[in-house]
């Protein structure tokens, strides 16, 4: 097999904060190498190193046993690296077509996007990757651009293939497919380094797995030598319980806080996204939406949240029309809203976490007298949320996106559910979290839950709907195709009506 990569000693500091202490990580020519961590654990600013984002303060780099100097992505492309970010790199007004060109050489000088087109098409036809190449990206949703960064980086035809959570927006069809490309890959001696925090994924695909802790490296094993328990010991450093909760019975059943009705909403195309939806949600219920993005969920939290106008039908909370409110109006009625892109829609990444957490109120007693803010108020109730949500961050006065992926989303959590909801819009809240940081955003919601809560929950990962939800909905080209309570439905089931079988 031999080895193709090694990282030597790599240490990387942020201010005070050591992201990778003295990391060694070695990949093998033709393997699929996972590489498993808690978020914040130093996982992706490794492979920015390795990429050309970060420069490292020390250690080495080997490829195929001669040591280089990668200072740059461009530099990366040239010895063979690609990585699929789980933080999108595209330009949101070029097509699909024009932001792959942009990573290729061989295009052309006239009519650049025409030979890619081809390819993008031939790719999406071979592995399932539906999209349209004329697309502009502004008009994809999340697990669409997501596709995106997959063919951006398969057509660059690299030796050595990172990928940063690339499931978390897949379906378990997708997620396959994409899994039976990366052994392909492997077959024609491809190297792939899987950056997960699904422990099912690296036993499924990996053959190796790296476990990093606390910016220092644990260990790496053969998946065929340790079990699920095993690698969350690695990662936590303590026994972790991987079993789903139980379900909790709810007392409100006959309460209504969400109305849903007849919902007609365009996506920015024109195009009716959302057809003729219909469903409530009670108080003290988890209502689970499943589907494939794409099929109308964003235009539907968007409609309900005040982000999108409603081409027609209704939508009423606690018995109030709110259709067509502006944003602050409907979440003035104490609506949580935890979005699906967390540093577009959810935080100001250049704010520190003071200002962020205070987004909704900034405006209201005891944070400001209705002309200046009230800063010892704001940094003493900033400190209670960062321990009460255990965020992992130098001080509140930092910029929210130096943040983590897991600690930004557990900040967007501590500011809307600080505000005691009736009504909470958690779009993929766990959405590249690990073990430890899914169930605790689980535990919060179900906890919200059992004190009356409505919770409309939109997720692609089955198991996490099937965990928490008490009906669950699948949503196929805009519309609704039915509503079952969740002892009437399998994972298999779900996962078919999500492709329209």
């Amino acid at each position: 097999m031999g080895r193709i990569l090694l990282m030597k000693g790599i240490t990387k500091r942020f201010g005070n904060i050591v992201a990778n202490d003295r990391v060694d990580f070695e990949l093998n020519r033709g393997e699929i190498h996972g590489l498993l961590g808690e978020n914040g654990a130093g996982k992706t600013t490794l492979m920015n190193i390795l990429y050309g984002i970060y420069t490292p303060d020390e250690g080495d780099i080997y490829i195929n046993g001669t040591r280089v100097n990668i200072r740059s992505p461009y530099d990366a492309i040239r010895f063979g690296i690609s990585m699929v970010h789980q933080n999108f790199k595209l330009v949101q007004s070029h097509t699909v077509a024009e932001n792959v060109a942009l990573g290729l050489k061989d295009t052309g000088f006239f009519y650049p996007t025409r030979s890619v087109e081809r390819k993008i098409e031939e790719f999406s036809k071979r592995y399932g990757f539906k999209i349209d190449p004329n697309t502009p990206v502004w008009q994809l949703s999340a697990g669409e651009k997501q596709r995106v960064e997959i063919i951006k980086a398969f057509c660059r035809d690299a030796k050595i293939f990172i990928l940063d959570e690339p499931t978390t927006m897949l379906t378990p069809i997708e997620i396959k497919e994409l899994f039976n490309l990366l052994k392909l890959l492997r077959e024609e001696g491809v190297s792939v380094v899987l950056i997960t925090h699904k422990l099912d994924e690296v036993m499924d695909v990996c053959d190796r797995v790296t476990i990093l802790r606390g910016g220092k490296r644990v260990d790496t094993v053969d998946t065929g030598k340790v079990d699920k328990e095993d690698l969350a010991r690695m990662m936590f450093g303590q026994d972790i319980n991987l079993r789903p909760r139980t379900q909790f019975v709810s007392s409100f059943e006959k309460d209504v806080v969400l109305e849903v009705r007849d919902l007609t909403v365009l996506n920015d195309k024109g195009l009716p996204a959302v057809k003729d939806v219909s469903f409530d949600i009670h108080r003290g219920e988890i209502f689970g939406i499943a589907g494939v993005s794409g099929n109308g969920q964003r235009e539907l939290i968007e409609a309900i949240t005040g982000l999108r106008k409603v081409a027609r039908g209704s939508i009423r909370i606690l018995g109030e029309d709110v259709t067509n409110m502006k944003v602050k109006e409907i979440l003035n009625r104490r609506v949580a809203h935890i979005p699906e892109e967390r540093m577009r829609l959810g935080i100001v990444p250049s704010m520190s976490l003071e200002d962020n957490v205070i987004l909704r109120n900034y405006d209201k007693s005891p944070f400001s007298n209705g002309l200046l803010l009230d800063y010892n108020v704001i940094s003493d109730y900033a400190r209670d949320l960062i321990a009460e949500y255990r965020i992992s961050a130098q001080d509140s006065k930092v910029p929210a996106g130096t943040l983590s992926g897991g600690n930004i989303q557990k900040l967007i959590l501590a500011r809307e559910l600080s505000i005691s909801p009736v009504l909470i819009i958690a779009s993929h809240p766990t959405q590249g979290l690990d073990v430890r940081s899914s169930q605790q955003i689980h535990n919060l919601l179900v906890k919200k839950k059992e004190e009356g809560c409505a919770i409309l929950l939109v997720s692609e990962d089955l198991q996490e709907l099937l965990d928490l939800s008490d009906r669950i909905a699948v949503m196929f080209n805009g519309s609704i195709r039915g509503i079952k309570d969740i002892e009437e439905v399998s994972i298999d089931e779900i996962g078919s009506l999500m492709v329209g079988v």
